[in-house]
């Protein structure tokens, strides 16, 4: 853990500030915010016009003087001012006078796994501007693991999937911290792009990326494996008129466009299990796998990674604020420290 529970307890807000989705947790408030981290600009005057979902609706269908931005990408800021503007819209006057009557207000930040220091630095430096004069950085594995109600600060192995918009992130802890981890550029972004361009390649139809999660959807009586429909119907737009088209997808063929993206992900989790001790290992074949993140939810993922590495696969109750709870459970003090006596076994 990058920080100890004594300095969290000391905080009074926690930001989950993902690609996705934004969320903010404020002590003895709870989940305040929980909305896309999605901002549009009058490139004109420089107002800010909507954030969240408002904004999301907006992309693809503004006009050219106003521009949709993402403050953040993998976990980390990429346009500090954005971050702040978009952060103070989604708060609210009446929240930001609360956190403004507090002299010392601390925040608590989630962070991706071996994060550099200048994405660190940007995420201190948007929280700053937004009024906390202190910022802890807590690692998102950790964070989504308490979050979850792993037994993250027991001497036994405990294996995350931390599925993200624009990463994934596989660990196993132990004694409160971070055994072996790897950060996989591939995330449910990757997988969206994937089955774009397989309708676009073998279909000639150009898909909204809106439209990309009711096909998950649609796809969700069979998902990854072999049972279910053969096949959907998809609506779009014909690449050589340009008029709306629907087109029948098989959904054989979708979940094989996927596979790419997918077997990146079942890599990664091979080589944090090689890396890993025999005994943890030993841990892990009885735990298995606990998959958090809004792209958890991906039909049949789960049984997927169980075809591949024999291991028990679940997916948590809330996968996609498992990480921002995770922080809000520190700073309520609801998490104990593992209490090791060094003399206990001379006694």
């Amino acid at each position: 853990m990058t920080v100890s529970l004594e300095q969290l307890r000391r905080c009074h807000v926690a930001v989950d500030l993902g690609a996705a989705r934004t969320r903010v947790f404020v002590k003895g408030a709870g989940l305040v915010v929980d909305e896309p981290s999605v901002a549009a600009v009058n490139t004109r005057t420089g107002a800010l016009i909507a954030v969240g979902a408002f904004a999301e609706q907006m992309t693809g269908r503004t006009p050219g003087y106003i521009r949709v931005v993402h403050p953040a990408s993998g976990g980390s800021v990429v346009d500090i001012e954005m971050a702040q503007r978009m952060l103070r819209s989604l708060l609210g006057e009446k929240l930001r006078r609360q956190l403004r009557r507090k002299p010392l207000l601390r925040a608590a930040a989630c962070t991706p796994h071996d994060c550099d220091p200048l994405a660190q630095r940007a995420t201190v430096e948007t929280l700053v501007g937004l009024g906390a004069r202190r910022v802890e950085l807590v690692d998102t594995l950790i964070a989504a693991a308490v979050g979850c109600g792993l037994p993250v600060a027991q001497p036994t192995a405990t294996m995350i999937l931390v599925c993200g918009a624009a990463t994934t992130q596989v660990a196993v802890l132990s004694l409160g911290s971070i055994v072996t981890a790897e950060r996989i550029p591939v995330g449910g972004h990757a997988i969206d792009h994937a089955v774009i361009q397989y309708l676009r390649h073998q279909h000639q139809l150009m898909l909204p990326s809106q439209s990309v999660r009711p096909l998950h959807l649609a796809l969700h009586g069979n998902g990854l494996t072999a049972q279910g429909p053969a096949a959907t119907e998809i609506h779009g737009r014909d690449v050589a008129t340009g008029l709306a088209r629907s087109v029948v997808v098989e959904t054989a063929a979708v979940r094989q466009a996927i596979h790419t993206p997918l077997t990146t992900v079942l890599d990664g989790i091979g080589r944090v299990l090689r890396d890993c001790p025999p005994d943890l290992v030993a841990d892990l074949a009885e735990r298995g796998i606990t998959m958090v993140g809004g792209s958890a939810r991906l039909p049949g993922l789960d049984q997927m990674l169980r075809n591949a590495t024999g291991m028990p696969v679940r997916i948590a109750d809330r996968p996609d604020v498992c990480a921002v709870l995770g922080l809000g459970e520190m700073l309520e003090g609801r998490v104990e420290p593992l209490t090791l006596d060094p003399l206990a076994g001379t006694r």
